[in-house]
């Protein structure tokens, strides 16, 4: 495919009185049949949830869904027994295999504030597995910056969490301004902006742009904020 910018203003929004998702590709009532993923990528939704509210027990199945929260915390509980209070710096990934129900909430005892969080979804490999549940803490290797694999199916990546799809990988570029580093080799990027702003190539990205491409491998980004930006590499698309 070409590559392709959608700005953040010219993405869906769903808003309820306690929810503000905006929606990378379509998305319940926001149905575009040119935009239904990129690679393997089917959901990358940028959500905000008011305190106390959220989304109550709801069932999902042959999805590997992969969170990342940008301030404030959200309290998982699932119907097998995983439970974690997600906030920034945590990975956490939970794969739906044959079916599962959880719900996600901003009603953790200290928190006062609205949780601002990426919620990606991905196809597995192969289905029929049992529900499954990873997170871990990278604060750690969060401080340090640079290009950090998240979350990955690929062997040839150590990431913090594993996902059942062997040609994808999920890396957080966490830099200061001036810093910048190169863009892994895939045959499909993904790059969201979740914080300041960046450049990649002649391209000015911006918090909550996303720029979708075939391979940018050996691409340089350069943060020209302080800023923060999640990127898929992948070497599948869907159906192959």
């Amino acid at each position: 495919m070409p590559q392709r910018t959608v700005r953040a203003a010219d993405r869906h929004v769903t808003e309820t009185g306690w929810l503000t998702s905006r929606h990378g590709f379509s998305f319940g009532d926001h149905y575009d049949p040119d935009n239904t993923h990129h690679g393997m990528l089917l959901v990358c939704n940028d959500e905000i949830v008011l305190p106390g509210q959220g989304f109550d027990t709801h069932p999902h199945a042959e999805t590997e869904i992969v969170t990342w929260v940008l301030s404030g915390s959200l309290v998982h509980q699932d119907s097998r027994g995983h439970s974690g209070v997600i906030h920034p710096g945590l990975a956490q990934r939970m794969s739906a295999g044959t079916g599962i129900e959880h719900s996600e909430r901003n009603d953790h005892a200290e928190t006062s504030e609205p949780v601002h969080y990426i919620q990606m979804w991905l196809m597995p490999d192969d289905t029929g597995h049992d529900p499954d549940y990873q997170q871990r803490d990278i604060s750690t290797e969060l401080t340090a910056g640079g290009l950090i694999p998240v979350a990955s199916g690929e062997r040839a990546h150590d990431s913090a969490i594993r996902i059942r799809n062997s040609g994808a990988t999920l890396w957080v570029a966490r830099l200061a301004a001036g810093e910048h580093v190169t863009i892994p080799r895939a045959r499909f990027t993904h790059l969201f902006v979740t914080d300041g702003a960046v450049r990649i190539e002649s391209e000015l990205l911006q918090t909550g742009d996303t720029l979708r491409a075939d391979d940018l491998g050996g691409s340089v980004l350069t943060a020209v904020t302080d800023a923060e930006a999640l990127i898929w590499t992948m070497n599948k698309t869907l159906g192959e």
